[in-house]
C-alpha cells in the first residue's frame, strides 16, 4: 500500500498542470525529449505562481468589469531563494517591438536579470512593476540596498476584447500572491496574465514545455513558457499543417478583433552555463518557434523573448573575482535547437488547454477544437487514422 501511495504522489508531482489534455497526450508530434514535467519548471529552481481574476459578464461598464485577466510570475531561484542577493545571467530579444517589458536596458548594460519576471496585461505594467519591487523589498531587506531588483522585469499583452482593461482590475496583492504561491506546477490555458488572451483567432493563454538534452550534450534542461496572444488564423500551424486554412469559422464574435492583433511573451530558462550574450542567441530562437505556429511579427505585435541561465550562482558579487564556467558557443546548437522546438510546443499548449471564454459586451473567443484540429492532423498523415 505504501508503494502505491509514494507512487501516486510522485505521478501527481510528475504534472504540471490539472488534469487537461496536453499537446502530447492527443498525440501531436513534436521534436525533441521532454523534461518530466514538460514545462519551465524543469529546470531546477525555477517556480511559477498564477493569480486568475474573472469576475462578471454582459455589457461592459469601465471600472466594473467584466473581468477576464490576471498575473503570471516566473521566479528563477524560486519564492524561497533571492534572485536579487544571486542575479542570474539573462538577455532578451525582441521579434517586434508593439509590446513592453520593463528593465530590459539593464539587462543589457549589466548582462543580469535581478528578481522575478512577470507577465499581465497592458494596462497593468505599472502596478505590477511597483508590486515586485515591493515584495523584494520586503521578503528581502538585506538585499534591498543594492537596489538591483529595483529595476524589475514586466511584460503584457492585450486583453482588451474580453476584459474591461481600462478599469485596472490588477492591484498590488494580485502579483504579491502570484509571488507568494510560485512552485513547480504551472497551470496552462485561461490563467494568470493569460486568462483574456487570444491566439491566431482561438483562445490563447499561458503555455509551458520543456526539452532535455542528451548525456551526450551536456545534459542540460531547456525549459519554455508563453503568454500567447498573437498571430492570424490563416498561419496557424501545427505539426506543420495548415490548420487555420482548414478552420476558417469559430472567429471571435461579436465584438471587432482585428486578425492577426496581439502580441507573445516568450521566456526561456536554462541550466546550461550561458552567459548574457549566449543567452541573447537562445532568445532569439525562441523567434523561429513562434514561426513554426505561424507567427510573422506582425505590425500590430509585441513579440519579446527573455532567456536566463540559473547556472553560475554568485556571479554577480560585488567584490573579488569571479570564476565563471562557459559552455562554448560551438556546443550551442543543441540548446539552440531545443528552444525552437519547446517554443513550438508551449504555444500549442496554451492552445490546447485554454477553453471557449465568453468576456466584455458578450464577446466570445472560441476553443480550438480538439476533434477537428485531430481530424485535420490524420488527413494530412501527421497522426495515425
Amino acid at each position: 500500500m505504501r508503494s502505491i501511495r509514494l507512487l501516486l504522489v510522485l505521478t501527481l508531482l510528475a504534472l504540471p498542470v490539472n488534469a487537461k489534455p496536453r499537446a502530447r497526450d492527443l498525440g501531436i508530434p513534436f521534436d525533441g525529449t521532454p523534461g518530466p514535467r514538460n514545462a519551465i519548471t524543469d529546470v531546477q529552481g525555477v517556480e511559477v505562481g498564477q493569480v486568475t481574476i474573472v469576475e462578471g459578464e454582459g455589457k461592459l461598464v469601465p471600472g466594473k468589469g467584466p473581468v477576464r485577466t490576471g498575473v503570471t510570475a516566473v521566479l528563477p531561484r524560486g519564492h524561497q531563494g533571492s534572485a536579487a542577493a544571486d542575479p542570474v545571467f539573462a538577455g532578451w530579444w525582441t521579434l517586434n517591438g508593439n509590446g513592453e517589458m520593463t528593465g530590459t536596458t539593464w539587462i543589457d548594460e549589466g548582462g543580469f536579470l535581478a528578481g522575478p519576471v512577470l507577465i499581465t496585461n497592458t494596462h497593468s505594467v505599472g502596478v505590477v512593476r511597483d508590486a515586485a519591487i515591493e515584495w523584494y523589498g520586503r521578503r528581502f531587506p538585506d538585499q534591498a540596498a543594492n537596489g538591483d531588483f529595483s529595476l524589475p522585469v514586466v511584460a503584457e499583452t492585450w486583453d482588451g476584447f474580453l476584459n474591461d482593461i481600462f478599469g485596472f482590475h490588477v492591484k498590488k496583492e494580485h502579483a504579491f500572491q502570484a509571488l507568494e504561491t510560485a512552485s513547480d506546477r504551472v497551470e496552462e490555458g485561461n490563467v494568470g496574465g493569460g486568462t483574456g488572451m487570444i491566439s491566431y483567432g482561438f483562445k490563447g493563454g499561458i503555455g509551458t514545455a520543456s526539452r532535455r538534452l542528451t548525456e551526450t550534450q551536456g545534459g542540460y534542461t531547456i525549459g519554455v513558457l508563453v503568454q500567447s496572444n498573437h498571430g492570424r488564423r490563416n498561419r496557424l500551424t501545427i505539426a506543420g499543417v495548415p490548420v487555420g486554412k482548414e478552420i476558417p469559422d469559430l472567429l471571435p464574435k461579436p465584438g471587432k478583433h482585428a486578425d492577426g492583433e496581439g502580441s507573445i511573451i516568450v521566456v526561456v530558462a536554462t541550466d546550461a552555463p550561458l552567459l548574457s550574450t549566449q543567452l541573447r542567441r537562445l532568445a532569439r530562437r525562441a523567434a523561429l518557434g513562434i514561426g513554426r505556429v505561424g507567427g510573422a511579427g506582425e505590425n500590430t505585435s509585441g513579440d519579446i523573448i527573455l532567456a536566463f541561465s540559473t547556472a553560475n550562482p554568485g556571479a554577480a558579487r560585488p567584490e573579488g573575482l569571479v570564476a565563471l564556467t562557459m559552455l562554448p558557443n560551438d556546443r550551442m546548437d543543441p540548446l539552440l535547437e531545443a528552444t525552437v522546438d519547446a517554443t513550438e510546443e508551449a504555444i500549442v499548449n496554451a492552445m490546447i488547454a485554454a477553453e471557449t471564454m465568453t468576456g466584455a459586451d458578450g464577446n466570445t473567443v472560441y476553443a480550438l477544437p480538439q476533434d477537428r484540429l485531430l481530424d485535420i492532423l490524420k488527413k494530412y498523415h501527421r497522426l495515425k487514422p
